[in-house]
C-alpha cells in the first residue's frame, strides 16, 4: 500500500474542501486532510507547525482576510515548506492569473473542475508528477 498522502487545504468553500475529500477517497489513496479557511489561518497553522509537513499544498486564489496570492508570497518565505509543492486550486482559468502565480513560485495551477472523475483525472496527474524536476 501507497504511504498516505498529507494535503494542506487552505480554501474558504467547505464544498471544495469535501470535494477534494471526496475524489482521493473515490482514487483510493491513503490521506490525511488539514484545512483552513483563509489565508491568515493557514500561515498561522503553517509558521507554529500545527499540522504535519503535507505532501502537497491546494491554496485557493479568492479567499478573505489573505487572498492566494499573498498567501502564497509568505508561504515561499518558509524554509520549510520549500520542496512541497504548492497547487493553486482555484476557479480561474484566466492565463494571466496562471501565468502570474506561477512566477510568484506555485508549483501546479489547477483550474477547479465540476465534475468529481475530472477532478480524481486531475489529481491522479498531480499525484504523478515528479516534483524533485518541477521548478517552483
Amino acid at each position: 500500500m501507497d504511504k498516505a498522502k498529507t494535503l494542506f487545504i487552505i480554501d474558504d468553500d467547505e464544498d471544495d474542501q469535501l470535494f477534494i475529500n471526496e475524489a482521493m477517497k473515490d482514487l483510493n489513496i491513503p490521506f490525511e486532510c488539514f484545512y483552513a479557511n483563509n489565508g491568515e489561518v493557514a500561515l498561522q497553522q503553517l509558521k507554529n507547525e500545527v499540522v504535519p509537513l503535507p505532501d502537497f499544498i491546494f491554496l485557493d486564489l479568492n479567499m478573505p482576510k489573505l487572498n492566494g496570492k499573498e498567501c502564497l508570497i509568505e508561504i515561499k518565505k518558509l524554509p520549510r515548506y520549500s520542496s512541497v509543492p504548492l497547487i493553486i486550486y482555484t476557479t480561474s482559468s484566466n492565463h494571466k492569473d496562471k501565468q502570474e502565480i506561477m512566477k510568484l513560485g506555485a508549483h501546479y495551477f489547477l483550474t477547479k473542475p465540476t465534475r468529481i472523475s475530472e477532478l480524481c483525472n486531475c489529481l491522479t496527474s498531480v499525484f504523478s508528477m515528479d516534483w524533485n524536476q518541477v521548478a517552483g
